[in-house]
């Protein structure tokens, strides 16, 4: 009869090579928080090449969590990846914003009308729990987690209409405006509001009143372009007004020969 013998405490510990994996997880988990937080903070400006390896320097780490971290934000569209460039800054700027924003809302009132045609009351009741869960807390919460949120309960929508397009289309909208929404929902033009509009698309929706969810949906994302709007004007002048006194400084008389 084999004896089964009892692990020791060598075989118990990770090898080398998980170490070095949760490492790389912990080191890449620390520089997207980081670079992010940069971001969003415009301490690295728009259109900005990323500098990896002072970037690597700064946070103790190697050029491999870095450019994880930094291909990680590029899918969530805060950095765009230009090949044989590397990463840059997402620009602030509105051209093309009201194009993007004019297809959300036809996506989204396409996908609420084709949810309450197709969807069946428990899937209906998917999205009144979806926002039950999250709407006493939602004022409150930070940036980040109410961004997260909210494309939870538009995405919810588009994947309820049973059309997966529909929910594809949205999300890839959802990445080129992402950077620009965080800064507007950290502006002082959001729209706390916007709860009462949420809880009313579920209203519409459990009543399965198309026409009136549809005209919902569309003043809620109309009023969401003209506070983006407003808060990427203020965030231009944020980034590039410090450096304006230094230039005036310089516009002085002519001095005498």
């Amino acid at each position: 009869m084999t004896e089964t013998s009892e692990p020791t405490p060598t075989d118990i510990l990770p090898s080398g090579a998980e170490i070095e994996t949760r490492r790389s997880a912990d080191g890449s988990e620390r520089a997207y928080n980081t670079i992010r937080k940069l971001l969003v903070e415009f301490k690295l400006k728009p259109e900005e090449r990323i500098n990896e390896v002072h970037l690597a320097k700064t946070l103790g780490v190697s050029r491999t969590p870095i450019r994880e971290a930094l291909n990680r934000l590029a899918s969530e569209g805060f950095v765009s990846l230009t090949p044989n460039r590397g990463f840059f800054v997402r620009s602030l700027s509105t051209e093309g914003l009201l194009d993007l924003y004019e297809l959300r809302s036809i996506i989204e009132c396409a996908a609420f009308r084709l949810m309450c045609d197709r969807a069946d009351d428990d899937q209906i009741d998917r999205l009144r729990g979806y926002w039950d869960a999250i709407v006493d807390g939602y004022r409150d919460h930070p940036p980040d987690v109410i961004l997260t949120e909210d494309e939870g309960f538009h995405l919810l929508i588009a994947e309820l209409s049973g059309n997966p397009e529909l929910f594809n289309q949205l999300s890839a909208i959802n990445a080129r405006i992402r950077f620009i929404r965080r800064i507007q929902i950290e502006h002082r033009s959001h729209n706390k509001n916007q709860v009462s509009s949420h809880s009313a698309i579920v209203a519409a929706a459990i009543r399965r009143d198309v026409e009136g969810g549809v005209e919902l949906l569309r003043q809620h994302i109309e009023m969401t372009v003209s506070a983006t709007q407003q808060a990427l004007k203020d965030a231009l002048l944020k980034v590039f007004s410090p450096s304006e006194p230094t230039a005036r400084k310089h516009r002085g008389r002519p001095r005498s020969a």
